[in-house]
């Protein structure tokens, strides 16, 4: 007898299925015309099936614990983050890191530092009791912006209209390139918590252990290898695939596909030598498209953006699912009064005022207008989800003798830390996804408002003026109005004659050619256009076809400019023919 199967995997199978093909339906109209972001959908739908909502998704029954989560979301943030950062380089046009290296250069030395510096000094001005080489590790976590709100910004409809392609791709590249940079600004705070944040009782070496493991380990192999590593892997996939497809040894299909298996390749391959996959694959797939050959061949591809589109809506709305929604409000690190004002804060002062700073040594920022909006769109995303989950990992060592009870001063860093980041991510996909659209309202509602107060008697009379506008063309006698005739025409407010639409396209000669209706006074033309409107008003009673005139059109012949024209031929012609040379 046939039973229902409600298993774990088909409920997710199904949900996640359902939701994608729904989102699909509506896809274009909400994304185009108003202007909403696919994270911010996906996040409000992850929230509605998670267990705080109709609970069709229940992910600790799939893991078992809190720990199997983080490592869930750990590792399907960096697959997305891998993804998403091989697709930006390829994205890139030719050597744009070389050529463009000075605004790329301020943008991820001082520009990231101020931005760590300033999200840390809020974070401790706000939270109590909240040590501040803690309140380090926290602002390091959201220095980076996300390359994957990021593209709400530099993709679709808005952005072709509005945000200039200079603009576009510093954007792409500053994203792609300081999410992997994230790693000193997190590691040095880390490393000093960890050597010198009981005073030195657990681990000795102190500071300059911490500064010199911060140099080495973090720097040299994890940095410097990352880069080297993903330029080489870029350079050799960009020759073999270069071979094969001279010799036609590739099909479309894994042509196509070659990125995508690039990305997964470079993540696994650097996860297990410990080193920065993230930036790895960024700097791999700029060099894999150095010739600008792969991107052409595949800028009118749709399986990359398929590709980007499924990866984002899925971990969205897994976020959704395993935000700790609860810990906003019921915490022991900060009121949720000041959490508000600390997201609102973070957004506003993150970023902006050192871009207003440095906007004019960038020349792809033109003008205070383009910096503000650079300045303010500097979304908080998987890069930071991702590197909360490194700095709970590298917590969850510190252990005094690799016992299960943390540290004394790190006993609530894991809670600050989660509570922390989780609701800065949330403030910036809300945010960053509601601007564009909320802008666009704002820009049209005034518009909207006083066209609707507009008087009827000055919309009627705005028509009336439109009828007794003059005719810049008469195809019977007056030909074309020279432009300042038409300027001196439409400034009057007499009514010019109204003349029959049809008639013959060959002109007629200048001798043949009737009067012009200069001829006209005002009184004569008035009294025209009156029995023209009656006519259109009253309509006559339709008559037979014996009754009309056949019309009488003078005969024409069309000569061409390489037939000669004897007085013979001219003499010969008819009454009433006239001759027409084209």
């Amino acid at each position: 007898m046939p039973t229902l199967a409600l298993t774990n995997f088909n409920i997710v199978v199904g949900v996640l299925g359902g939701w994608i093909s729904l989102f699909g339906l509506v896809s274009y109209l909400l994304k185009e015309n108003f202007y909403l972001s696919e994270a911010l959908i996906s996040l409000m739908a992850g929230v509605a099936f998670s267990p705080h909502g109709a609970n069709f998704v229940r992910p600790f029954d799939y893991a078992g614990s809190e720990e199997n989560i983080n490592a869930i979301t750990l590792y399907f943030t960096r697959l997305v983050l891998g993804v998403q950062l091989v697709l930006a380089g390829v994205q890139l046009p030719s050597r744009y890191l070389k050529t463009k290296w000075k605004p790329l250069a301020l943008l991820l030395g001082p520009m990231m530092t101020a931005m760590w510096l300033a999200t840390s000094l809020l974070v401790w001005g706000l939270v109590p009791n909240l040590p501040f080489l803690h309140a380090l590790a926290v602002g390091a976590c959201v220095t980076p912006t996300d390359p994957v709100l990021s593209n709400v910004i530099v993709k679709g409809r808005f952005a072709d209209h509005n945000i200039p392609k200079d603009l576009q791709k510093i954007i792409i590249a500053e994203s792609g390139a300081n999410d992997g940079l994230g790693y000193p600004f997190l590691f040095l705070a880390l490393y000093l918590i960890k050597y010198i944040g009981d005073g030195g009782a657990s681990e000795s070496g102190g500071a300059g252990l911490a500064v010199g493991l911060w140099f080495g380990e973090t720097w040299g192999y994890t940095i410097l290898l990352s880069v080297v590593y993903g330029a080489v892997v870029g350079w050799i996939a960009k020759e073999l695939l270069h071979f094969c497809e001279e010799r036609k040894f590739v099909d479309r299909e894994s042509f196509l596909v070659f990125a995508l298996s690039l990305a997964l390749f470079i993540t696994g391959t650097c996860g297990m030598i410990g080193s920065d996959d993230i930036l790895a694959c960024f700097i791999a797939g700029n060099v894999f498209t150095w010739d600008d050959w792969f991107r052409l061949e595949t800028l009118d591809d749709s399986l990359q953006p398929t590709i980007d589109m499924l990866l984002n809506v899925t971990i969205f709305m897994w976020y959704g699912v395993v935000c700790p929604w609860h810990s906003f409000v019921a915490n022991g690190v900060i009121p949720i009064g000041r959490l508000i004002a600390l997201g609102i804060l973070i957004l506003l002062f993150r970023r902006l005022p050192f871009i207003l700073l440095l906007y004019k040594k960038i020349p792809q920022i033109d003008g205070l207008r383009e910096a503000i909006f650079m300045g303010f769109f500097g979304p908080i995303g998987c890069s930071a989800i991702f590197y909360l989950f490194v700095t709970l990992e590298f917590v969850a060592t510190l252990n005094p003798d690799e016992g299960s009870t943390p540290r004394w001063d790190v006993a609530n860093l894991q809670e600050d830390v989660s509570v922390l980041v989780w609701f800065m991510v949330v403030c910036s996909v809300v945010v960053h996804g509601l601007s564009i659209p909320l802008g666009k309202f704002g820009f049209y509602l005034p518009r909207t408002i006083s066209r609707s107060r507009s008087s009827p008697n000055i919309l009627i009379s705005a028509q009336l003026t439109s009828r007794s506008l003059p005719l810049t063309r008469s195809r019977d006698n007056t030909g074309v109005n020279t432009p300042t005739e038409s300027r001196s025409a439409s400034r009057s407010v007499s009514m010019r004659p109204v003349f029959r639409i049809g008639g013959s396209i060959i002109p007629e000669p200048a001798a043949t050619r009737p009067p012009a209706s200069s001829g006209l006074n005002a009184s004569e033309t008035t009294e025209h256009c009156d029995n023209f409107d009656a006519s259109l008003r009253r309509p006559e009673e339709p008559q037979s076809p014996a009754d009309i005139p056949s019309p009488n059109l003078p005969n024409r012949t069309i000569r061409f400019p390489d037939e000669a024209t004897t007085d013979d031929q001219v003499s010969q012609e008819p009454d009433g023919h006239v001759a027409t040379e084209l």
